[in-house]
């Protein structure tokens, strides 16, 4: 609950111009959002969940990363756009169960931003903006505290609280088998994830197995989750990073799928291949696209 102090100081920010006429564009956004959803809107849009769209989010947030690094301003206006219609359509969805709106989600904002500013709402002083940055993280510390008082129903501390779910998968799951080697819950050695690698392997392929019941889309993924958790486990004991083995990767794809598309002669002609000529191209690609140099 903010103070009737910065409460009084919210209320007399003055509307500019570009803010009106932001307000009123976001506005229109906003109907537009509610027509996709609505009984006559888009079927696509009517069909989504919180848990369909979420990695949209991820994947326009990293488009608006890449369209920074790249400086490319009109890209990044559209990104920005994109990543604008992720927080319209999660607000949009809450509002129809009754979660909250978007105008909370603005409010929340607005008075986060006034309290976490208390050098320009509430008179405080600062001499530069290592006093505002060290302020900010007092003041977000005090929040989290206060947001995560424990109730007598909530189940006892874990020492794995304080890693964040909200960090990217790979780097969660190599700190969350850090915290468990701490006391001793890990694999003595390497070759005991290989062997493990091969049972999650195991495992997966049994989901695939087509059965009278069928195939359970969710049991896949959590057998390809374990998969995952595994390998991640693995470049840690290995001393490998496995965000840059993966980056790595990807970018060793990129090239040799350049080198097969120029040696079939062109994109066209890669997809009119047929998969015999196209493992013998990817052969190709694989002599002629060396692998990184070892140290």
């Amino acid at each position: 609950m903010l103070s009737s102090k910065v409460e009084s100081m919210a209320t007399p920010i003055p509307q500019r111009p570009q803010a009106e006429a932001a307000a009123a564009s976001l506005a229109e956004a906003i109907a537009i959002m509610a027509r996709l959803r609505g009984p006559d809107g888009c079927p696509w849009d009517r069909e989504q969940t919180f848990d369909s769209i979420k990695r949209h989010t991820l994947e326009e947030t990293y488009e608006v990363f890449d369209a920074i690094e790249r400086r490319a301003w009109p890209d990044l206006k559209d990104e920005l756009g994109d990543l604008l219609l992720q927080v319209l359509f999660y607000a949009q969805m809450a509002s129809e169960a009754g979660y909250f709106t978007l105008e909370d989600v603005a409010a929340n904002l607005n008075a986060k931003l006034i309290r976490r500013h208390p050098h320009i709402f509430a008179g405080a002083e600062v001499a530069n903006s290592a006093d505002v940055l060290r302020n900010w993280e007092q003041i977000k510390q005090s929040e989290k505290i206060a947001s995560s008082a424990p109730l007598p129903s909530d189940p006892p501390p874990s020492m794995l609280d304080d890693i964040p779910r909200s960090m990217p998968a790979v780097l969660e799951a190599g700190k969350l088998g850090s915290r468990a080697a701490k006391v001793g819950f890990d694999w003595p050695n390497p070759d005991g994830l290989f062997d493990k690698l091969q049972e999650e392997i195991a495992e997966l392929k049994a989901e695939l197995t087509p059965s009278l019941a069928g195939q359970s889309k969710a049991a896949i993924e959590a057998e390809l989750g374990d998969l995952l958790f595994t390998a991640v486990n693995l470049a840690r004991h290995l001393k490998v990073d496995p965000e840059s083995a993966l980056r790595a990767a990807n970018a060793k794809f990129r090239s040799r799928f350049a080198a097969m598309e120029s040696v079939a002669g062109g994109k066209d002609a890669l997809a009119a291949s047929t998969p015999s000529q196209l493992d013998h191209l990817w052969n190709q690609a694989k002599n002629a696209v060396s692998e990184p140099p070892t140290s």
